[in-house]
């Protein structure tokens, strides 16, 4: 068995987290492949050093003093180093990074130094060989990931049976420019490499153990999924849960791989398994009809009446057209008879919110057209939805009994996701009576 382990920042945010990376390393000798983020927050009052890298170039790009900045970054590792004992030569790294500056260094070079130096000081700690993402991990003309290249460069790096810590959240472009991933790219990473060396588990190490139900800021104490299929993680992730990437798991969707979120503050406890087939798993823990419940605040619908609309061709792809226009993405869009609804995030809606409108009412020659604004979606998603009836019908209700207003409804073809909208003012109150009514009150 070979498994590939990636840790996030607050894994990695001080000496005594490095102590229990090794510890969890240490534990299993499958846990051959380590992926690692830049060090992370310790306490609230700390920073990212992502987030100071950011800070950095911006005051080296307009001129500004950036060596105040550049101390902490420093210091921080440099705690590390010491607490732990470990023989590196930091401070060539840290010359080597401000000559760079010096010299005029892209923004996605300086910002992957995190990842590069947390994953050397690792690297040297856990006694395993380092490998730079540079080196293998490449990017496209059109900037995704080029999953063959990438294969062909680590194969001819790749020695068998050694131990490796890779640094994640970056690669590079077809002419050897540094390329960062979005934020929390480095789940990304693991899971490019757990494709590409055939790994049996991707275990993901956070601060939490595993995807709880709910968001726990909301609802006190929520239960923790022990297991959750790829697609329904998808529909999560998409509507707000933010534990993986959610770009992270085609790659280990393409061969099957689960996928172990685990507790790095909490080795021993099993955490969630995302798996490409939950049944089997069923039948020993049976699951409640709702996986999760997700959802996001401030979005707007904009709502068209026109009479007939179901019998006029093109009318639903005309108005569509002239969102893709101003490059505004759209959420959903629930219809009926004579109107429908286009549901996108207000904060995209807002800059173009007229011109959209008055290009509606042109291209359409609607009868009404209205914004509706301080809208929130909740998702309900379960793959279980699909065989049991009545299950809506009574996520309705429940909501009605609440006395809480719904704006509209949507669900996908696949059926393992129920999406209402309400008002912004409604969201916590309808998270907690849906987790009452259907998680915490059927054990």
């Amino acid at each position: 068995m070979i498994k590939v382990c990636k840790f996030g920042g607050s894994s990695v945010a001080n000496a005594s987290q490095f102590e229990k990376v090794k510890k969890i390393v240490e534990s299993d000798k499958t846990r051959k492949f380590v992926v690692t983020s830049a060090c992370g927050k310790i306490d609230k009052n700390d920073h990212k050093i992502t987030d100071l890298l950011y800070l950095t170039f911006q005051h080296v790009k307009y001129g500004f003093d950036f060596n105040d900045i550049f101390i902490k970054i420093e210091e921080k590792y440099k705690n590390i180093i010491n607490d732990l004992n470990i023989d590196i030569n930091i401070d060539k790294e840290f010359d080597d990074i401000k000559n760079q500056i010096k010299n005029g260094m892209s923004e996605d070079f300086l910002v992957s130094r995190g990842e590069y130096l947390t994953a050397k000081i690792l690297s040297k700690y856990l006694n395993f060989d380092f490998i730079d993402a540079k080196d293998f991990i490449s990017f496209d003309y059109s900037m995704k990931i080029d999953l063959k290249t990438t294969k062909e460069k680590f194969d001819k790096i790749f020695v068998k049976n050694k131990n490796y810590v890779f640094p994640g959240f970056y690669g590079t472009m077809p002419n050897g420019d540094i390329k960062v991933m979005s934020r929390g790219g480095s789940d990304i990473t693991g899971s490019i490499i757990a494709n590409i060396i055939d790994a049996d588990i991707y275990e993901n190490w956070t601060d939490v153990s595993g995807i709880m139900v709910c968001d726990p800021r909301i609802v006190d104490n929520p239960k923790t999924i022990s297991y959750i299929s790829y697609d329904e993680l998808r529909e999560i992730s998409y509507m707000g849960a933010n534990v993986l990437h959610d770009e992270a798991i085609f790659p280990v969707k393409e061969k099957g791989i689960p996928i172990n979120i685990r507790n790095t503050n909490d080795m021993d406890n099993k955490g969630t398994m995302i798996v490409k087939d939950c049944k089997k798993y069923d039948i020993d823990n049976p699951p409640f009809v709702i996986t999760g419940i997700t959802g996001k605040k401030d979005f707007c619908i904009v709502a068209i009446r026109k009479e007939n609309i179901s019998s006029e061709p093109g009318v639903i792809r005309k108005s569509l057209k002239v969102f893709e226009d101003f490059n505004v993405s759209i959420e959903c869009v629930p219809a009926s008879i004579d109107s429908f609804c286009i549901v996108v995030e207000k904060s995209r809606m807002e800059k173009y919110q007229y011109e959209i409108v008055q290009k509606i009412k042109d291209v359409l020659d609607c009868d009404e057209i209205k914004i509706i604004n301080d809208v929130a979606m909740i998702g309900c998603v379960g793959r279980n939805l699909v065989n049991r009836i009545g299950t809506a019908g009574n996520i309705f209700k429940t909501i009605g009994d609440n006395n809480i207003n719904i704006k509209f409804i949507s669900q996908g073809s696949d059926e393992i996701t129920i999406i209402m909208g309400i008002e912004n003012k409604d969201y916590e109150k309808a998270i907690n009576c849906i987790y009452d009514a259907f998680i915490k009150n059927n054990n």
